[in-house]
């Protein structure tokens, strides 16, 4: 049994990881902006603070996108090392992850401009977990949730972007996968259906 932290709970992803990971019978914190705020170190190394393994599955919708995963990055970080937690599972976004060519899908002609700001701000938050000394990986959908699709109870793993679809539920498997195996460590993964 695993204790595991899981920031941003209150979302569909942080909230499909909290039931995955109880359904295994692990002790689970789930803690939401007004418990914890992922962009306060403090918080962060207090909410984590007993965990084997943090879960981060956060956004802010009201916030700059620039602002807000920049700070929440720094913050885990910081806030991790605090609480000696070592391992961090980041939820990312597919257009970090290369097509088929190799190219980062945010970087490819066809990408939508008005995805570019919330990809840049994803980019520069991953770049600065990259940089830490945390056990990390990130586990995107590859492609978008899926927000009808009833979960297959089953996944596939990919090093890039597949541009297909996976239920939130299935996207809480993979997460807790590898918080229970630490199969990736410094890398981003999707995942789809």
């Amino acid at each position: 049994m695993l204790k595991i932290v899981v920031f941003g709970a209150g979302g569909k992803a942080g909230g499909a990881a909290v039931v995955e990971a109880r359904a295994r019978g692990h002790e689970v914190t789930p803690l939401v902006r007004s418990a914890a705020d992922v962009t306060d170190p403090a918080a962060v190394a207090a909410g984590a603070a007993g965990h084997d393994v943090a879960i981060a599955a956060v956004a802010d919708a009201t916030a700059d996108p620039a602002v807000f995963f920049r700070a929440a990055a720094e913050s885990l970080v910081a806030g991790l090392k605090d609480a000696g937690v070592n391992r961090l599972v980041w939820v990312g976004i597919a257009s970090l992850l290369p097509n088929a060519s190799g190219v980062p899908v945010m970087d490819t002609a066809g990408f939508p401009p008005e995805f570019q700001p919330f990809s840049l701000a994803h980019r520069a938050a991953l770049d600065i977990i990259r940089r830490s000394d945390l056990e990390w990986v990130a586990v995107s959908p590859s492609g978008n949730f899926d927000l009808e699709g009833e979960p297959a109870g089953a996944y596939r793993l990919a090093l890039g972007d597949l541009a297909e679809h996976i239920t939130y539920a299935d996207h809480a498997r993979a997460l807790i996968d590898e918080a229970e195996r630490a199969q990736f460590r410094q890398t981003h993964v999707g995942v789809a259906n």
